[in-house]
């Protein structure tokens, strides 16, 4: 299988796509210069209410809508971390070991969090949850900082490997390894990808992550004692995804930014060096996601109706409470057996399913409407196939069988938003405003556009991108005779064609 990240890096987000064999299987789109409540964030922040009937509190730490910690949530050694945090800011002179810290009763399982925590109390929390829809980011007590091949816990002082390997001498040989070089005071969790790992790799990820909880203690010890601020933001999420899914198979991994480029190399260079040459600057004028394919399958595979093979449709909706998905298999017939046909249907229906879920990241509880199928051997065939299908899915899941009424429950972990992108453009002629302009006049516009920008950016060279349609209008004619080449000539202008625009929107800028 061919496996290929793809990162598009815009002046006000970054798209990250991953295709295998060149279909789309994951797409995140993360804003810039913007403070993003990511999980996996620390932050030092502020009870402002406790609700005894919840067993919870709710804790400001920046964010519009105050975010939520539950009793379970704080962790067996919450009382010791909130007496290292009180000991760090006491003294900033330098960072305390944490086995200097005494330790602290165990918060046990059973208790109530009205009897710990009091408005007005400060701690370190890390987002477990991104916000989601009108719900604020949901917290952990218990802080965890996560590599590739490890996670450290501080104050853990346990050794617990991934139930994933297998292998029990491998998971001996692991255990005894992250015990004989973990510090004192620090607990490990090795991850599914450690499998095989050598000591040295190893124990070089373990210092790196240990750099990191101590540049989060220096920034803590900056703080007054009325600051609520982020102490250490995840790795970005080019960074975070190629953490998460990277392996040998990975074919390349493109990217159209060089500061991006650059920090991605660095990166695959510290956790697999003979991988590096996979990382590649791409250089080309068509944009990433046109030459990838991205934008066509995006705009295919993301709106509320989605086909599938031989002519069936998915429609998918979303409440505030759950996904519901309904399978209809058109008009065309591949056999004449009306249950066997259902069946065939909702076989093929299952494996876009289970794309679409991972595709726009779908978490919570998901309802499938199958077609219609009296045959319980039809509906354990079915079941089993989505159970197959899904097991590749990083994401925790639960599959159902089907219920009488046809219905198949999954549930989903939801750690962020759902994908969701508008793939319906405005109209091509009126631009959304209802009445059309003469369409003679539109390339005197665009060239009146490009007047008024190399007003404003007299230096450098500037790029217009225009719907392939118009873009052929546009170059068409002998060269010199095109006009293209008197733009460029006039405005030092470099025209493109963009799949993502409507048919007369225009986008410039500075290249």
């Amino acid at each position: 299988m061919k496996s290929e990240l793809i990162v598009d890096v815009q002046p006000d987000e970054i798209a990250i796509a991953l295709t295998e064999d060149g279909r789309l299987q994951e797409i995140s789109r993360e804003k810039r210069n913007q403070d993003n409540f990511s999980v996996g964030n620390i932050y030092y922040g502020r009870v402002k209410k406790v609700m005894p009937a919840l067993n919870a509190v709710f804790v400001d730490v920046g964010h519009e809508k105050e975010a939520f910690l539950h009793y379970l949530d704080l962790g067996s050694q919450f009382l010791t971390t909130q007496s290292y945090v009180t000991k760090a800011t006491s003294d900033r002179r330098k960072v305390p070991a944490v086995t200097r810290v005494q330790r602290q009763p165990e918060v046990g399982k059973e208790g109530q969090i009205a009897d710990i925590l009091h408005v007005g109390d400060q701690l370190l929390v890390q987002v477990s949850k991104e916000p989601i829809n009108t719900k604020g980011p949901r917290l952990t007590a218990e802080i965890s900082i996560a590599g590739r091949n490890i996670v450290l816990i501080p104050f853990a002082d346990k050794v617990m490997v991934s139930s994933k390997i297998k292998k029990e001498s491998e998971r001996s040989r692991l255990k005894q390894l992250m015990q004989s070089i973990k510090p004192q005071g620090f607990g490990i969790i090795v991850r599914t990808v450690a499998e095989d790992k050598r000591v040295a790799e190893l124990d070089n990820e373990l210092s790196l992550l240990l750099r990191r909880w101590e540049e989060a203690v220096r920034v803590l010890q900056q703080t007054t004692k009325k600051d609520i601020f982020r102490v250490s933001e995840e790795l970005g999420r080019t960074i975070g995804v190629i953490r998460d899914i990277f392996s040998p198979d990975f074919n390349s991994i493109q990217i159209n930014d060089e500061g991006i480029y650059n920090e991605v190399r660095q990166y695959v260079e510290l956790i697999a060096p003979d991988a590096v040459k996979k990382v590649k600057y791409y250089k080309l004028k068509q944009p990433i996601f046109d030459k990838y394919d991205i934008t066509r399958q995006t705009k295919t595979g993301l709106g509320r109706t989605v086909g599938f093979k031989h002519g069936g449709y998915l429609y998918i909706d979303k409440t505030e409470a759950l996904y519901a998905i309904d399978v209809n298999s058109g008009s065309k017939k591949l056999y004449e057996d009306q249950e066997e046909n259902a069946f065939q249907f909702n076989m093929l229906a299952a494996d876009e399913i289970a794309h679409q879920l991972r595709l726009r990241d779908i978490g919570g509880i998901i309802i499938v409407d199958f077609i219609d199928m009296d045959t319980k051997e039809h509906q354990d065939q079915l079941y089993d196939r989505m159970r197959e299908l899904m097991s590749g899915d990083r994401a925790k899941h639960n599959v159902l069988p089907l219920s009488k009424f046809g219905l198949m429950q999954i549930t989903r972990q939801r750690v962020r938003p759902a994908v969701e992108m508008n793939v319906q453009e405005v109209c091509p002629m009126c631009l959304g405003k209802g009445k059309v302009q003469p369409t003679i006049l539109f390339t005197d516009n665009v060239e009146d556009q490009l007047i008024h920008y190399r007003e404003d950016h007299p230096q450098g060279r500037i790029t217009l991108s225009l719907h392939p349609y118009v873009y052929s209008y546009v170059i068409r004619g002998h060269w010199g005779k095109s006009l293209r080449w008197q733009w460029r000539r006039k405005y030092h202008v470099e025209v493109i064609e963009d799949q993502s625009l409507g048919m007369l929107e225009t986008k410039i800028r500075e290249k």
